[in-house]
């Protein structure tokens, strides 16, 4: 009988199972390093009574409380922390007199070694096929990813004076508009009663340089990345920073339309709430894995939607698809950055950020509802355009495209520099941006120079 008849899901040996005949009393680290390697990745089945080739054979109750009870005195004398395990029988044969025994271990909170003797211990984790103990770096990054990287108390104190640009963030989305007291940033163990930082308030600070931090922004022309690049920017820096420039870009890259109401009036309809918007972003920053070195966030706008990818593998108990969008609870990865993102009023301690999406989406269509798609260390959240008709997209006029995207700046930020405005377009040439949108737009009286034309002082403003 084939492991699989009794365990459907169980088709032969990779990450998450592996075949033992037996468990040998002699030499216990073959088969306990699995065991470990298992509590510090994100857990495992070790089959007793199964061949390599995934034969079920079984072992008799005899020998299966042998094993259970080897598998104790090594746990106990030999693995530190103790793993945690439960056990699962099924019988191989009509009799009932042989069993497979399924030795699942639990993801451990915390680092798990194998100790032999007094002064050797070794880490242990998950390969493919194999077994190998942890390098220094592993284990570094082991370690980040049980116990986040934002939590170790550094040797800078706080000073207001270099979190400007978080300070500034708090101002704006806090509903009393107030910059966060020290004692706010003590009661949530953002600032240590000492006055010092934790490194996860670090990221949020002026000076922050690292490339942990690195959001990239495009915009495509067209549903698939295949398409031409409209506009990209790539940002760096303070997370409080990095926040708000992807959200510029977002901003200064989508639309904003007309509805009629019931009256015969009309309402402004942007193409993305602004609070699904909001609350993706803050998503992204708020759960990503910070441990997975060359990899950043992307925020990719396409002409019908936007995708928002993260990385980081996904905390829940279950499967992803067992949890609708506007129920997803929230388990925090990274918790000195969400009580950062708290403080400035950005995240719901509840965790109702999944929810307020999709409540902004409450009036549109199904199809435009907001999705949530996992892939092997990455989440990806989409939110759906609710102005965009399939049938306009290939009559979309490019240059008014352009022009109404820098209507909406000048609407929303007020005067710009001509180097500013241009910054915002697609054009790299000043001459090719003047002759096909700034003249035009100053001809047709929307727009008008307030100085001199050539001096670089000189504002552009809406009439």
């Amino acid at each position: 009988m084939h492991i699989r008849e009794l365990f459907p899901d169980v088709i032969t040996e990779d990450l998450d199972y592996e075949f033992k005949a037996v468990l040998n009393s002699d030499k216990p680290v073959k088969w306990a390093k699995t065991i470990v390697a298992y509590a510090n990745g994100k857990g495992g089945v070790m089959f007793v009574g199964v061949s390599n080739s995934g034969e079920a054979f079984g072992i008799d109750l005899d020998e299966i409380d042998k094993t259970k009870n080897l598998i104790a005195v090594i746990n106990d004398r030999h693995i530190l922390p103790h793993a945690r395990i439960q056990y699962m029988m099924r019988s191989v044969d009509e009799k009932a007199e042989h069993f497979v025994l399924a030795v699942r271990v639990i993801s451990a909170d915390s680092i798990v070694r194998y100790r032999e003797g007094d002064f050797n211990e070794t880490v242990y984790i998950k390969g493919d096929g194999n077994t190998p103990p942890a390098t220094p770096e592993e284990i570094i990054t082991l370690h980040k990813r049980k116990f986040g990287i934002d939590n170790e108390t550094s040797e800078i104190r706080y000073d207001e004076n270099k979190w400007t640009e978080y300070i500034a963030m708090c101002r704006e989305y806090r509903d009393d508009s107030s910059a966060p007291s020290l004692k706010d940033l003590q009661n949530e163990e953002v600032v240590s009663k000492e006055g010092f930082a934790k490194s996860g308030f670090l990221m949020f600070s002026d000076e922050y340089e690292r490339d942990d931090s690195l959001v990239c922004c495009r915009l495509w022309n067209g549903k698939q990345k295949t398409g031409t690049v409209l506009d990209h920017d790539r940002f760096k820096g303070s997370l409080a920073k990095v926040f708000q420039d992807a959200f510029h870009f977002i901003e200064r890259n989508t639309r904003t339309g007309w509805k009629k109401t019931q009256h015969g009036g009309r309402v402004e309809l942007r193409a993305y709430p602004k609070e699904a918007v909001r609350e993706a972003l803050v998503n992204a920053i708020a759960h990503r894995d910070y441990s997975i070195a060359g990899t950043q966030i992307d925020v990719d706008i396409y002409s019908d939607r936007i995708e928002i990818v993260s990385p980081g593998s996904w905390l829940l108990p279950k499967s992803y698809k067992e949890y609708p969008v506007g129920s997803i609870p929230s388990i925090r990865r990274n918790t000195i950055i969400a009580a950062c993102l708290d403080i400035a009023n950005l995240m719901e301690r509840g965790g109702t950020g999944f929810q307020a999406m999709v409540e902004s989406y409450k009036d549109s269509e199904e199809h435009l509802q907001p999705v949530v798609s996992i892939y092997p260390g990455f989440l990806n959240l989409r939110l759906f355009d609710r102005l965009y008709d399939e049938h306009m997209e290939e009559t979309k006029d490019p240059i008014a495209e352009e022009k109404d995207k820098l209507v909406y700046v000048l609407k929303t930020e007020g005067p710009k520099s001509m180097k500013e405005l241009q910054a915002y377009s697609k054009y790299r040439s000043r001459s090719q941006f003047l002759r096909e949108i700034i003249n035009p737009l100053i001809e047709s009286n929307i727009i008008f120079r307030d100085g001199k034309v050539r001096s670089p002082r000189t504002l552009i403003r809406l009439r």
